[in-house]
């Protein structure tokens, strides 16, 4: 029993996928490139939005990726989200860049997860129990995702909400300030009509 053990074991980690989740910021003309090294056959996902931008600037990010060779082999402009998923057909470094070049003054706040599987051999000679922990970890690692989006949508909600709720008590405090205004000033050009005036 322990021989099967430590031999599962070592499959198991092997079978669970490598995650990164990163928040980040990224200023007008500006882009964030990053990398993972990948052996052929190993595969990655990377999952992106855009969960704020300073000065009223529309939340839009472009994104691309890029092979061993420096040649782009994905790009999406101006996307409030997106995912990209790649089985590597040859090993070496992969780039993925995230850009706000296309923006002169607003800051994007960033949320993006990289996720991927090892190769570990063929399906054809993975036996059941391995194939069971790669089922059981990518359903893990789709209901992680799920909440990693769920908690950036909540984060663009409540800071759209909290916006509002700043605008809408700053009109109400203008409309009081004009409403008195206009409240004194009528006092004042009907008290006018009334004031005896003397004649010398």
């Amino acid at each position: 029993m322990l021989i099967r053990l430590s031999t599962i074991l070592p499959l198991f980690l092997l079978a669970l996928p490598f995650t990164f989740a990163h928040r980040i910021e990224i200023d007008p003309g500006e882009k964030e490139c990053y990398f993972e090294s990948l052996q052929p056959q190993d595969r990655m996902t990377i999952t992106y939005e855009v969960g704020g931008s300073s000065a009223g600037g529309h939340l839009d990010i472009d994104f691309f990726v890029q092979d061993p060779q420096s040649k782009t082999i994905y790009t999406q402009h101006k996307k409030p989200q997106g995912s990209f998923s790649i089985a590597a057909d040859q090993g070496g470094r992969f780039t993925y860049c995230f850009s706000n070049e296309m923006s002169t003054y607003a800051r994007k706040v960033l949320s993006f997860n990289v996720h991927g599987q090892l190769f570990i051999g063929d399906d054809e000679h993975i036996a059941p129990v391995e194939q069971e922990v790669r089922d059981l970890s990518a359903g893990l690692q789709l209901v992680k995702d799920e909440q990693a989006y769920l908690v950036v949508r909540e984060r663009v909600h409540r800071n759209t909400c909290e916006s509002t709720n700043s605008r809408v008590k700053w009109w109400a405090i203008a409309q009081t300030v004009i409403l008195f205004s206009l409240c004194a000033w009528n006092v004042h050009y009907l008290k006018s009509w009334f004031e005896v005036k003397r004649v010398l």
